[in-house]
C-alpha cells in the first residue's frame, strides 16, 4: 500500500535541502522575539546570542513533537513550530514593569510554563471547536493568514532596521525584487527537484548578489562559538507572578486559536483534513513544547504560518522533511556558528522570498473560498465582514490604541479577530434559528475532500 505523501520518506539529499528551506523561511521569525526581548532587558551580545540559540533549540524540539509525535501528542503533519511573536508585547511589558531587569526572564519563563501546562489540559476541549470551521470559515482564515504575513515580507524587503539610513533604499528593494524574480524564474523554467527548492536557491542567489553591494554581514559567523548548549535555567529559576501568568495565558489562547486555523489550512493543502483528534494532538504539542521551552531558556512555541505557504508552493508534503528542518534547528541551537550562517541572509532577500511564500497561503485560502458556496448571500457577508475585521490591525495598526494592553494582545492579531468573527457570523447566519435540514454548512472533512479535488 502506497504511503500518503505526508508520511513519505524522501531521499536523504532531498530531505536535507527541503528541510533547510523550511528553516530559512522561518528563521527570522524565530530569532526576532528573543532579540527584541533581550534588547529590552539590556542583555550583552553573548547573552543575546545564547538566548537566540536557546529559542532555535527549543523550536527544533517543538517541531519534533509536532511532526513525529509521541502518544496523543503531535498533529503528525508537516508543521513547523517556533517562538510565537504574539508573546513579544506582553513579555516586553513584563520587562518594563520589573525593577530589577535580571528578574524579567525568570518571571517570563514561569508564566510560559504555567500557560503551557494549562493549555495542554485544555487542548482536547479547545479542539472540539473544529465543527465550527466549515469552508466559509477556514477559507477566510487561511486568506487572512497569508494577507497578515505579507506586511512582514514587505518590512523585510526594506531592511533590518527601520531607523537605518538605507531602510527602504533602492538597493534593498532591488535585492528583494531580484530574489523574487529568481524564485519565479526557477519555478517557471525548471523541473523536479530544482523547482521544489526554488526558494532555497533564490535565498542563496540573493545573498551572493548582496555581497558586492555590501548588504551581507559576516560578523555573526566570525564572532560565534562552534559549540554551545542552552544550559537549563541559565538566567535563573522560573518565578511565578500572577500578572505575567494572566498575560501569557491570554497569549496562549490566541496561539491555540491561530494553531487551530493553521492546522485546518495545512490539512486541506496536504489533502489530509485535520479532524478533532488531529487538532487536539497538535495543540498538545504546541502547549507541551511551550511548557518545556523555558527549561532550556526558550519562549512560548506556536505554529509558523509562513511554512504552510512553502508546503503549498513546493507540494512537498512529507512531515519528515519538516522534522529534518527541526533537526537543523536543534543543531543550530547547539552550534551558534551554524545558526549564524542563516543570519547571513540579508533581510531584503528574505523579503523577496516571503512575497511568494505568504502569497501562496492567501491563494490557498481563496481556493477554499471558491468551494465554500459564495453564491449564497449569507456566506458572502460572513467573508466580507470577517476579512474586514481581520484586516484592521494591518491597515490601521493604531485602531485599538485606547484598549487595555491585555485586550490588545488579542485585537492586534488579525488572524485571531478574523477567525472569531467568521466563527460567530457563521453561527448567526448558518446555525441559529434554522432547521438542521436548511443549514448550509459543510463539514470540515467534506471541505478537505473538496480541496483535494481542486488540487
Amino acid at each position: 500500500m502506497t504511503a500518503h505523501p505526508v508520511d513519505e520518506k524522501l531521499p536523504a539529499l532531498k530531505m536535507a535541502t527541503t528541510g533547510l528551506q523550511h528553516v530559512a523561511a522561518m528563521y527570522a521569525g524565530v530569532v526576532a522575539p528573543p532579540l527584541i526581548v533581550g534588547a529590552a532587558i539590556g542583555l550583552t551580545g553573548s547573552e543575546l546570542t545564547f538566548l537566540t540559540g536557546a529559542c532555535l533549540f527549543t523550536a527544533g524540539l517543538a517541531t519534533f513533537l509536532q511532526t513525529l509525535g509521541i502518544w496523543k501528542i503531535g498533529a503528525r503533519l508537516p508543521f513547523v513550530n517556533g517562538v510565537t511573536f504574539a508573546g513579544v508585547a506582553p513579555m516586553t511589558a513584563v520587562v518594563a514593569s520589573t525593577k530589577d531587569k535580571s528578574d524579567a526572564l525568570p518571571i517570563i519563563f514561569g508564566a510560559v510554563i504555567v500557560a503551557g501546562l494549562l493549555g495542554f489540559v485544555a487542548a482536547p476541549f479547545f479542539s472540539k471547536a473544529v465543527r465550527f470551521f466549515p469552508p466559509v470559515v477556514t477559507g477566510t482564515v487561511i486568506t487572512l493568514i497569508g494577507v497578515s504575513l505579507l506586511p512582514v515580507a514587505f518590512g523585510w524587503a526594506q531592511g533590518p532596521n527601520p531607523t537605518a539610513h538605507d531602510y527602504g533604499s533602492t538597493t534593498n528593494l532591488g535585492l528583494a525584487a531580484a530574489t523574487l524574480l529568481i524564485v519565479l524564474v526557477l519555478r517557471r523554467f525548471t523541473r523536479g527537484f530544482v523547482k521544489q527548492i526554488a526558494v532555497l536557491l533564490g535565498l542563496v542567489a540573493g545573498t551572493l548578489l548582496a555581497i558586492p553591494l555590501g548588504a551581507t554581514d559576516f560578523g555573526p559567523v566570525t564572532d560565534a562559538a562552534v559549540i554551545g548548549f542552552p544550559t537549563p535555567f541559565h538566567f535563573g529559576a522560573p518565578r511565578f507572578q500572577l500578572a505575567a501568568i494572566l498575560s501569557l495565558c491570554v497569549v496562549m489562547v490566541v496561539s491555540m486559536t491561530e494553531s487551530t486555523a493553521d492546522m485546518l489550512a495545512l490539512g486541506e493543502i496536504v489533502e489530509r483534513p485535520a479532524d478533532e483528534r488531529t487538532i487536539a494532538a497538535g495543540l498538545r504539542a504546541d502547549t507541551l513544547g511551550s511548557a518545556l521551552s523555558p527549561l532550556f531558556n526558550g519562549f512560548m512555541c506556536s505554529a509558523f504560518a509562513q511554512n504552510i505557504g512553502l508546503v503549498a508552493m513546493t507540494r512537498i508534503r512529507s512531515r519528515y522533511v519538516v522534522a529534518t528542518g527541526g533537526g537543523f534547528l536543534v543543531l543550530m541551537g547547539l552550534c551558534p556558528m551554524a545558526a549564524s550562517l542563516i543570519a547571513v541572509v540579508p533581510r531584503p532577500v528574505l523579503g523577496g522570498a516571503g512575497v511568494v511564500l505568504f502569497g501562496s497561503v492567501a491563494a490557498s485560502g481563496i481556493q477554499t473560498l471558491v468551494k465554500a458556496g459564495l453564491d449564497k448571500d449569507n456566506n458572502v457577508l460572513i467573508v466580507a465582514v470577517s476579512l474586514a475585521v481581520g484586516m484592521i490591525p494591518i491597515t490601521a495598526p493604531d485602531f485599538y490604541h485606547a484598549f487595555p494592553q491585555t485586550a490588545k494582545i488579542v485585537l492586534d492579531s488579525g488572524i485571531s479577530t478574523g477567525c472569531v468573527a467568521a466563527v460567530l457570523l457563521n453561527l448567526v447566519f448558518n446555525h441559529l434559528g434554522r432547521n438542521r435540514d436548511d443549514q448550509d454548512v459543510t463539514h470540515p472533512m467534506e471541505a478537505g475532500e473538496q480541496i483535494a479535488a481542486a488540487h
